[in-house]
């Protein structure tokens, strides 16, 4: 029977190979989508154009950038977006906001959302970051962490195999040869007064110019921070300063108390006798560890062997001498009480024959 007000339905069966076939091609297109937005999340990642930098996620560190970047970023390199194929007419939002799909990205917010006292704005690029409730791709004052695992490069893991080396070589300093001691010794005390040189002029000229100008010139600004990149690490020149030029006042205080605590500095200081002494006591301990030698070691050990022996000998002659003297005055004391008691009996003896005489 025909159903009323309808037509008859078909039933058209597929046949299992199309159905494979189809479900197949799907599955490669989503694995090679995904494998092409990867490579662009890596390739993006590694550019020197994208401007980035560090900071702590929930405990974890991240490297980040900002929105705006990313779009500015993406435009001035549009080569990279020939990595996605059919995709690489997306704008940069949108292949933002696929990275975001993908988990291959996480938007951040910054911790710190009030201004410190003394500055005019927040800080550009935030230490310390959260995860944003909102997922989506927004170019306004918005921070976006790569979310998978970078992969090292051929020296990053060189330099796993050589710190274990590194350590070992440190605990065998000791019987290294002497001018190898010599060669670490200075060339470790030049690095030291390097820096501690560059962190004293460093923070001479910030005083200087701070107490004259008012301003906050730091040169090599990241040469302190942790989460910086070995490049930005050797930034010379000082950043921009932001913040609210200081008070005459203040100014004038800290210039005061400077200079007083130079003068008290320079009044208890160690004269010369005490210079000496203190140089004298710190040569003979490097003179100690210089030469030092195994060599040394072993024949300091096996003097020490010698003499407890040659002392535990000395003991037991010692001993020897002191009992053979005991027994000797034990005979002596033996003696005489023996002569004691025959002088006794003789006397006893005489003293009966008078006794009896007299009778």
């Amino acid at each position: 029977m025909k159903k009323p007000g309808g037509a008859e339905k078909k039933k058209v069966r597929r046949s299992p190979g199309v159905a494979s076939n189809g479900s197949n091609s799907t599955t490669s297109t989503k694995q090679g989508a995904k494998d092409v937005f990867q490579l662009f999340a890596e390739k993006a990642r590694d550019h020197k154009g994208l401007v980035s930098r560090w900071a702590v996620l929930q405990e974890t560190r991240v490297e980040y950038f900002r929105g705006k970047d990313f779009v500015t970023f993406v435009r001035n390199h549009s080569e990279l977006k020939d990595i996605l194929e059919s995709d690489k007419g997306l704008e940069p939002e949108d292949i933002a906001s696929t990275l975001l799909q993908k988990n291959l990205l996480v938007r951040c917010d910054r911790v710190v959302k009030i201004v410190r006292p003394g500055k005019k704005k927040l800080s550009s690029w935030p230490a310390h970051l959260e995860i944003y409730h909102d997922q989506v791709f927004s170019e306004n004052d918005a921070f976006y962490a790569w979310a998978f695992v970078k992969r090292r490069p051929l020296w990053q893991t060189l330099l796993s195999f050589f710190w274990p080396v590194l350590t070992l070589a440190i605990c065998l300093f000791p019987v290294y040869p002497h001018w190898a001691k010599l060669l670490i010794l200075y060339t470790c005390a030049g690095l030291l007064l390097l820096i501690l040189s560059l962190l004293f002029i460093r923070a001479l000229i910030f005083g200087a110019i701070w107490v004259l100008f008012g301003k906050r010139v730091w040169f090599f600004p990241n040469i302190l921070a942790e989460e910086a990149t070995l490049q930005d690490l050797f930034q010379v020149w000082p950043q921009k300063d932001e913040a609210e030029r200081p008070k005459w006042t203040a100014r004038l205080f800290y210039a005061i108390v400077a200079v007083v605590v130079i003068l008290l500095l320079r009044h208890h200081a160690p004269d010369e006798a005490a210079r000496a002494r203190y140089q004298k006591r710190v040569s003979n301990i490097i003179d100690d560890v210089l030469e030092w030698s195994p060599r040394q070691a072993l024949s300091g050990m096996m003097d020490t062997v010698v003499n407890v022996t040659n002392s535990n000998d000395n003991a037991t002659d010692d001993s020897k001498t002191g009992s053979e003297k005991v027994s000797f005055t034990d005979d002596l004391d033996e003696e005489t009480d023996l002569k004691e008691e025959s002088e006794d009996v003789i006397g006893n003896l005489e003293d009966s024959d008078h006794q009896q005489r007299d009778l």
